[in-house]
């Protein structure tokens, strides 16, 4: 049985007189917070790869100090589905914006500690140990983050246009990347890799800071979605949310997790692993493959829009298959593209793995709301992104390192295959939900 009827209250019945957030308010506090969130994990990410092996993982084998790096980069996607129920708990109770803001805070105080940690040489096993505590946090305030942001923009949305205001979190994955990785091409170019590894690797998370203050002041504006205040007006609250999307939805949560997997495995290896790779393989500098990530990412920006357009006309599950299977292509082209050497052909696989990572984002941020009753959509979005981050990020730039170095490039490209045919076989077991309503 659901949830039994109760009066609503005086607060309730205010929130559902409340105006509706205007578009530009709901793209800037959807589309800022993202941007900030992303940018703390974009910051560890690229620390992962180039500083934080040799400052809290000391070895004579550079291979185990990188590998030993990204381990403790795949926490956070283990954390992140706890991050969904904690806060998805509060989001389907309390409300959305109260609980991004919370979120928000999670991450972003985890993120500026981090750039005032001790390394391994001043403070031994202790400093790992806080490393791994730290990232756990940013992994929780992620969790959070994703499902109330994408459910601010299509809560907000007129009908017609929700997979393309659904876009709007989903653009603060490229831009938070930008930000992030400008940020530590300005600190290469302009400072000695001595200073660079003695404290020029803490500004970008120490400036953290900075970004959450921006964005707490355009999330504290907000008013409550009018989708969530009509259900908190008619009917109570779910007491356990978590119960109730397994009861109810737990299929949908598996299968969404799955139709997942390809995001995120195709983001993390053109960026994380395609990093470290061109860097220690393929012999460029980390600026230069650094600038050229940020050229490609632009084409992921240009194609996060463009699917959005393209899902509220089509339907969400025919774009998202294109794209899937634009994947699957980019992952049968690593080896003689990325494996090559050639600047230029390196250039081609980073930006067509970027276009088709826009294409498949780009729908998700409404695709998986939709997928789920109001009464617990914060939780059941938010548990299915975030449980595909253990399937496909968590372990794909760890598994590709081994992968390259056991078979050659072409078997990380195989990988990105596989991804990309078990995401398609979960999105042919979902709906679709272009004429859906959110109000139930």
């Amino acid at each position: 049985m659901g949830p039994s009827h109760t009066p609503a209250s005086p607060q309730a019945s205010a929130a559902t007189t409340s105006p509706a957030n205007p578009v530009r308010r709901v793209a800037a506090a959807s589309l800022i917070g993202t941007t900030i969130e992303f940018y703390d994990f974009y910051v560890y990410a690229t620390a992962a790869v180039l500083v934080f092996g040799p400052l809290f993982f000391p070895s004579d084998n550079e291979t185990a100090q990188t590998l030993s790096s990204l381990a403790t980069f795949a926490i956070a996607f283990v954390a992140r589905p706890v991050g969904s129920v904690v806060f998805g708990h509060f989001g389907d109770r309390v409300g959305r914006k109260t609980t991004l803001v919370a979120a928000l805070l999670v991450m972003g105080i985890s993120t500026t500690l981090i750039g005032l940690l001790p390394t391994h040489a001043s403070a031994g096993a202790l400093a790992p140990l806080l490393l791994c505590l730290l990232r756990f946090g940013q992994g929780l305030g992620l969790g959070g983050e994703w499902g109330g942001a994408a459910l601010l923009a299509t809560e907000n949305a007129p009908p017609h246009r929700r997979a393309l205001w659904g876009t709007f979190p989903q653009l603060g994955a490229p831009l938070g990347f930008v930000l992030a990785n400008t940020l530590f091409i300005g600190l290469a170019v302009g400072m000695s890799d001595e200073a660079f590894m003695s404290w020029g690797w803490r500004v970008p998370f120490l400036l953290s800071a900075v970004l959450v203050l921006v964005g707490l002041y355009v999330r504290l504006n907000l008013v409550e979605t009018p989708v969530f205040a009509k259900a908190l007006a008619e009917r109570a609250p779910v007491r356990a949310p978590i119960a109730e999307v397994f009861r109810r939805s737990g299929k949908v949560v598996v299968l969404g997790a799955f139709s997942v997997l390809l995001t995120y495995t195709l983001f993390y290896l053109t960026t994380t692993w395609s990093l470290s790779f061109g860097v220690s393989g393929l012999g460029y500098e980390r600026q230069d493959f650094l600038l050229m990530l940020c050229g490609a990412v632009v084409f992921m920006a240009l194609a996060t829009p463009l699917s959005g357009v393209l899902s509220d006309r089509f339907g969400r599950r025919p774009v998202l298959a294109v794209a899937m299977t634009g994947g699957g292509v980019v992952g049968l082209l690593t080896g003689p593209l990325l494996g090559s050497g050639s600047t230029g052909l390196v250039m081609l696989w980073l930006c067509l793995g970027l276009f088709c990572m826009g294409l498949v984002f780009g729908p998700i941020g409404a695709y998986l709301p939709e997928l789920f009753p109001t009464t617990v959509r914060y939780t059941g979005a938010s548990l299915a992104f975030n449980s595909g981050s253990i399937l496909g990020a968590s372990l794909a730039p760890y598994t590709a390192v081994r992968l390259a170095e056991a078979g050659g490039v072409s078997w990380v490209g195989w990988y990105l295959t596989g991804a990309a045919v078990v995401s398609l076989v979960a999105l042919a077991l979902l709906r679709e939900t272009r004429t859906a309503s959110l109000e139930d």
